[in-house]
C-alpha cells in the first residue's frame, strides 16, 4: 500500500483540565490528552490506536489511565477465532425472524448498544474545533509491503459474506454484565453429550465382556467433537432465500467521499438525526447537515489502495436503517460509531453490525493477511453497560504502560480489584518506543518540515518543550518522527 506523498499532521492540546464523565457522570473526574488531526495516514492512525488514542472525528484522543475515573482500555477481537455466544445466535436468529416473517421483537434491543462517540467521551471532553489553515508539505509517508491491499471492489454492494477456514476455539457463554468466563467447560449440545455417553458405555461393555473392539460389527470409534458452525454460516442463516424484508449491507467511501456516498449522504443524514434525537435527546435542529458533515463521523484519514475511513450503509427493503462508521487499517477493521433508525432499536442493531463487521474482517483478511483483528474502541470495566465488550472473544486489552495486548482473562482479576491496572506481569518490561531523543520528533513550521531540534534553534525563546516532549511522550518515538506537530 503506497501512501505517496501523504502525510499526517497534527495540533496538540494537551489535557490538563477534567471534564464530565459520560459513564459515571462525574462532572470534573474524565481526564484525556487530545489534538486535532488536520490529516492522518492510515498508519499513523493504526500506531496511535495501539499506543492507547482513538478518534472522535478530527479529534483524537487519548485518556489519562492512571487520573480518569472510569478507565478506557482499547479492546481488539482476534476475528479470525471468534465464535458467537449464545447471545449473538439468539440477536441473528431474532434478525431471521424479522426478515423472513415480519416479526417485531416486542422487548427494546439487547443491552449491547455499539459505541456512540459521545458515550465513549470524546464528545463530552473539551473537543477543539480546529480552523488553523495549514497546508500539507510535500513528504513522503509511511509505506507498507505491496502485498497488503484490500479488495478492489470495496463500492460495489456487499450482502452474505464469503465462509473462510479459521482456527477457532472454544464458544464460550458470557455472564450477563461481566463477560465471558473463561473458567467454564466447553458448551456442548445435549444431543452430543448422549451421543459420547452411549459410546462411553459401549466401549465399557466390549471391555468388560472381553469382546475385541475388532471383533464387532459396529466398532466403537473415537468421540469426535462437532465442529462449532462458523460466524459465517449464522449470518446466512439470518439471510433468508426467499424473504418478506431485505436487507442488504453496502460499503462506501466516506473520505474522499465515493459517488453512492454523495447519492445517500441525505437519506443518511436523517437518520442520523432521528437517532440523534431518540438515543441523545437532541433538538430536531440539531445536527445541521453542515454539521453532520464536518462532525465527529468525518475524518481527513488519507484513503490508499483500500484502506481508509468507509460507511457500512444498511439497507432494508430500499431504505438505510443504520449507518456503521468504520476505519479499515493495515492490521485491523476499527469500529468507530453505529447510528441506527429508532423505529428497529429492537433488533439490536448494535450488536447485529458487530456480528457484520467481523464477519467483514475475516473476509478482507483473505486479501491482506495482516488484516485479522477487529477493535471494539475501548473496554470500560468499571461501567456495567461496557462490559459485554468482553463477549467478543477472543480478545485482548491493552496494557497502559507497556503497550502490549494481553487476554482479557488475564485482565479481570486486576480490574475487580482496581478500576487502573497494568496487565504486564513482567516487571521490567516498558514501552518499547519510549521517547528517547525529542531532538528527533518532526514539526511543522511555517509550511517548513525540521526536527525540533533544529525548530528549537530557530526559535530560542521558544517555551514549548515541555508541552512537546509530554506529546511525543505518548505517541511514542516512532511516531513522533514521523508525524508532524504543526506550531505557529
Amino acid at each position: 500500500m503506497a501512501a505517496g506523498s501523504s502525510c499526517t499532521i497534527v495540533e496538540y492540546f494537551g489535557g490538563d483540565d477534567g471534564y464530565r464523565c459520560g459513564y459515571c457522570k462525574n462532572e470534573k473526574g474524565n481526564f484525556s490528552h487530545g489534538m486535532w488531526s488536520h490529516a492522518m495516514t492510515v498508519q499513523d492512525y493504526q500506531d496511535l490506536i495501539d499506543r492507547g488514542w482513538r478518534r472522535s472525528g478530527k479529534y483524537v484522543y487519548k485518556p489519562i489511565m492512571n487520573k480518569t475515573c472510569c478507565p478506557q482500555y482499547t479492546i481488539r477481537c482476534h476475528a479470525l477465532n471468534f465464535q458467537p455466544s449464545k447471545t449473538h445466535k439468539k440477536i441473528l436468529k431474532k434478525m431471521s425472524k424479522f426478515l423472513s416473517k415480519g416479526e417485531m421483537p416486542t422487548e427494546q434491543g439487547d443491552g449491547e448498544p455499539m459505541d456512540s462517540l459521545c458515550e465513549e467521551g470524546g464528545l463530552h471532553g473539551p473537543v477543539k474545533v480546529c480552523h488553523s489553515e495549514v497546508a500539507s508539505p510535500v513528504v513522503t509517508a509511511i509505506l507498507t509491503e505491496e502485498g497488503d491491499t484490500t479488495p478492489a471492489e470495496f463500492e460495489t454492494a456487499r450482502k452474505d459474506p464469503v465462509s473462510i477456514p479459521d482456527g477457532r476455539g472454544p464458544e464460550t457463554t458470557p455472564k450477563p454484565g461481566v463477560g465471558a468466563d473463561p473458567g467454564r467447560p466447553l458448551c456442548r449440545k445435549a444431543k452430543e453429550l448422549r451421543k459420547a455417553r452411549r459410546l462411553q458405555k459401549e466401549q465399557k461393555r466390549q471391555v468388560g465382556g472381553g469382546v475385541p473392539a475388532s471383533a464387532t460389527s459396529n466398532p466403537a470409534t473415537p468421540v469426535q467433537l462437532t465442529q462449532p458452525k462458523a460466524l459465517e454460516e449464522f449470518i446466512n442463516e439470518s439471510l433468508p432465500d426467499s424473504p418478506l424484508h431485505r436487507l442488504e449491507v453496502r460499503l462506501v467511501r466516506s473520505n474522499p467521499p465515493s459517488s453512492q456516498f454523495k447519492a445517500s449522504f441525505d437519506a443518511s443524514y436523517q437518520v442520523y438525526k432521528l437517532y440523534q434525537m431518540a438515543i441523545h435527546h437532541d433538538p430536531p435542529d440539531k445536527p445541521t447537515e453542515s454539521q453532520f458533515h464536518f462532525s465527529s463521523l468525518y475524518l481527513c484519514l488519507y484513503y490508499s489502495a483500500g484502506y481508509g475511513s468507509f460507511h457500512q450503509q444498511y439497507w432494508l427493503d430500499g431504505r438505510i436503517v443504520a449507518v456503521g462508521v468504520v476505519d479499515i487499517l493495515p492490521t485491523c477493521v476499527s469500529s468507530v460509531y453505529l447510528y441506527y433508525h429508532p423505529d428497529f432499536a429492537s433488533l439490536s442493531l448494535g450488536s447485529y453490525s458487530a456480528l457484520r463487521e467481523v464477519a467483514f474482517t475475516r473476509q478482507l483478511q483473505k486479501q491482506s493477511p495482516k488484516l485479522c483483528f477487529y477493535y471494539l474502541g475501548f473496554y470500560i470495566h468499571s461501567c456495567n453497560k461496557m462490559r459485554y465488550k468482553g463477549q467478543y472473544q477472543p480478545s485482548d486489552l491493552l496494557c497502559p504502560e507497556t503497550y502490549v495486548f494481553v487476554p482479557i482473562e488475564c485482565c479481570i482479576p486486576s480490574l475487580e480489584q482496581t478500576h487502573y491496572a497494568r496487565f504486564n506481569q513482567d516487571p521490567d518490561a516498558g514501552d518499547t518506543h519510549v521517547l528517547k531523543d525529542l531532538g528527533r520528533a518532526l514539526v511543522l513550521y511555517r509550511r517548513t518540515v525540521m526536527p525540533y531540534a533544529a525548530y528549537a534553534r530557530k526559535r530560542k525563546c521558544s517555551n514549548d518543550e515541555m508541552e512537546v516532549a509530554q506529546y511525543a511522550g505518548l505517541v511514542g518515538q516512532v511516531c513522533a518522527e514521523r508525524i508532524l506537530l504543526y506550531r505557529a
